[in-house]
């Protein structure tokens, strides 16, 4: 008697070991630390094994998210990440829906968090959890800031401009240090977009200047002997990306024709991350003008 307890258990759970594998569903990031107000990406991993086809997405709610904090405190949401869309999944397929979660959830507060997607398959009236999938937020060090006036066309020239600001942080991701850009309105209250920039050294200061287009100039320091160039407009656009090596000189910034910034000294070594996609090396010693 004392042992029908134990098998009596496993007859009961057996059947529903099956139906819990007939469908899975994984949250997978590309990186485990963000930024208050950096882009947070997520990809839900959705794999069928029921033996027939499900229709999916044809609901506002056939996939949701929650997002927790480590002492438990569930992030309030801002709105309902859009996932409409309706798709036929096979059997033995695997679809993946990306997201964006940073828009949707309150996540400015440093720390612990996870998230758990569920899908809810109507044709069956179940549902499918994930396991949660972790991530941190961070601190990022503030290392220079500049407000600017955004530009503007036309007949609105002659009305006040926004302003806006240009912050650089740098902050440790998986013991590498990086430089991030954060594009805020004059309070800081209102955050326009937070993305790294790249790599930087810890011994050099990157080198920022904003031109009379309000466009973002920044020269920093990736190695040793290593500089890379990025030019950002007031919406946040990368609008220029080189790669520039120590020679005999250092680069560095310089005023150029028309007001505007370009790197001299050193070499610019074309790269394929380049933007626009490089032709041809050109010595950095000549001066370049960037288009606004």
């Amino acid at each position: 008697m004392k042992n029908l307890t134990p098998i009596l258990g496993l007859l009961l759970l057996s059947p529903l070991t099956p139906l819990a594998a007939q469908v899975t569903v994984e949250v997978a990031c590309e990186q485990e630390q963000f930024l208050p107000g950096e882009a947070l990406p997520a990809a839900v991993k959705i794999r069928n094994r029921s033996g027939q086809p499900l229709r999916l997405g044809g609901d506002v709610d056939w996939l949701t998210f929650s997002v927790e904090a480590r002492d438990g405190f569930i992030v309030t949401k801002s709105g309902e990440i859009p996932v409409t869309g309706e798709f036929v999944l096979d059997s033995s397929k695997m679809a993946t829906k990306r997201v964006d979660l940073a828009p949707y959830f309150n996540l400015t507060k440093p720390g612990r968090y996870t998230v758990i997607a569920t899908v809810t398959i109507k044709q069956w009236d179940k549902q499918y959890g994930s396991k949660p999938k972790s991530f941190d937020i961070i601190h990022g060090a503030k290392l220079w800031e500049q407000e600017f006036g955004v530009p503007l066309a036309g007949d609105a020239s002659n009305r006040q401009p926004e302003v806006r600001k240009y912050i650089l942080q740098q902050a440790n991701y998986l013991k590498q240090l990086r430089l991030y850009l954060r594009l805020t309105d004059a309070s800081e209250g209102k955050v326009f977009k937070v993305f790294a920039i790249g790599p930087i050294v810890s011994f050099a200061r990157p080198e920022p200047q904003v031109d009379k287009f309000s466009n973002l100039h920044v020269l920093y320091q990736t190695g040793a002997h290593v500089f890379s160039y990025m030019v950002i407009n007031p919406a946040g656009e990368v609008m220029e990306r080189q790669t520039h090596d120590i020679t005999n000189t250092r680069p560095r910034l310089q005023m150029g024709p028309n007001g505007n910034f370009v790197v001299v000294g050193g070499m610019h070594r074309p790269v394929a991350s380049d933007l626009p996609v490089p032709e041809a090396s050109t010595p950095s010693d000549e001066v370049k003008t960037s288009q606004p």
